[in-house]
């Protein structure tokens, strides 16, 4: 349920009314937009009189909402979340670039692709610890070493970092993380969304390779039920009869979330191709769609990556695409 309140509404009926449904076992969530201020009833508004609270001198308007996500409904939270996360801003009309190589794998490996991808533009450095494969004899990524090498990375380059964590026990190593990402095989890992929900750094949520729409979100809202609101979307493709690209990119979930959510959307292009050469036009048909970044695998040596090299870009491959990015940013800004 939400309760559209009038403009500059009394502070003491307010209070009465925010205190009186707190006696009810109701959550409240807030939202202050420039014009209206809305609130979110979060639990069992079953027995709650939408009639009696209509009647208020504050209340412009009362709605039940139906869908079973709350915290990320764009019904609760009219404007767009943004997060920042260093000097990187994610939402609210950004284009933000995460970049980098799928796995960490040396000092060196790291510290040039780094170097690179923020001369380019980006302004967060993606790179694998932990490596979810599909074989048990494929690397599995250098686990807490890959991180300390990532935080040499900041520390080279100033770029807040984004790596994947796949287990609880794993969760102290994050502790210098900047962004959490949960990978499309960990979506619906309930446990772990919660925990996550207790930290408050920003959380990067894949979305299943079969799940929907509402799925995705429900797996927002439990990181978000538990306290933390940072939520990152992200759509990486999903499966579908085509076998020629290693996924299908969904260009509708764009719109989609944005329709249904607040929080910012970004597109992974490199998982959803699985091709290299695809990946530029992919990250254009995102950005002329409305999303708010791009998240995009980088190596300095694709050809012998340890993981993905396949669809992996070359440093001078995303030079060009991040001017191209630019580019048509601003126009897709001029046509608003």
């Amino acid at each position: 349920m939400i309760v559209i309140l009038k403009e500059n509404p009394d502070e003491k009926q307010l209070n009465n009314l925010t205190t009186w449904l707190k006696n009810q076992g109701i959550s409240l969530h807030t939202s202050k937009g420039l014009h209206q201020t809305i609130l979110g009833l979060v639990g069992d508004t079953s027995k709650i009189d939408i009639d009696l609270i209509k009647q208020m001198e504050i209340v412009e308007d009362v709605k039940r909402v139906q869908e079973p996500f709350k915290n990320a409904n764009r019904k609760f939270h009219p404007l767009d979340t943004v997060i920042h996360v260093g000097n990187a801003v994610i939402g609210g009309g950004s284009m933000t670039v995460i970049a980098g190589p799928c796995s960490v794998e040396s000092e060196e490996q790291i510290i040039t692709v780094a170097r690179s991808v923020k001369k380019s533009g980006a302004t967060l450095l993606r790179g694998g610890a932990f490596k979810p494969r599909t074989s048990p004899y494929a690397f599995q990524g250098l686990r807490g070493d890959g991180i300390k090498l990532l935080l040499e990375a900041k520390k080279e380059t100033g770029l807040p970092i984004v790596t994947e964590i796949m287990d609880l026990s794993q969760l102290d190593l994050f502790d210098e993380v900047d962004v959490i990402q949960v990978g499309a095989r960990n979506m619906q890992n309930f446990e772990l969304l919660k925990q996550l929900g207790r930290t408050r750094k920003p959380i990067l949520l894949k979305r299943g390779l079969a799940n929907t729409y509402q799925e995705l979100l429900m797996s927002a809202e439990y990181i978000m039920a538990s306290g933390n609101e940072q939520v990152i979307l992200c759509e990486r493709g999903i499966r579908t009869f085509e076998t020629y690209t290693r996924n299908t990119l969904d260009i509708s979930a764009i719109p989609a979330l944005k329709t249904l959510s607040h929080l910012p959307i970004i597109i992974d292009p490199s998982h959803a191709a699985g091709i290299a050469r695809f990946v530029a036009p992919l990250s254009m048909a995102a950005v002329a769609a409305g999303a708010d970044g791009l998240i995009i695998e980088v190596h300095n040596d694709p050809p012998h990556a340890l993981c993905d090299g396949l669809q992996s870009l070359t440093m001078e491959d995303f030079d060009h695409l991040m001017k191209k990015i630019h580019v048509l940013k601003e126009a897709c800004d001029s046509c608003k």
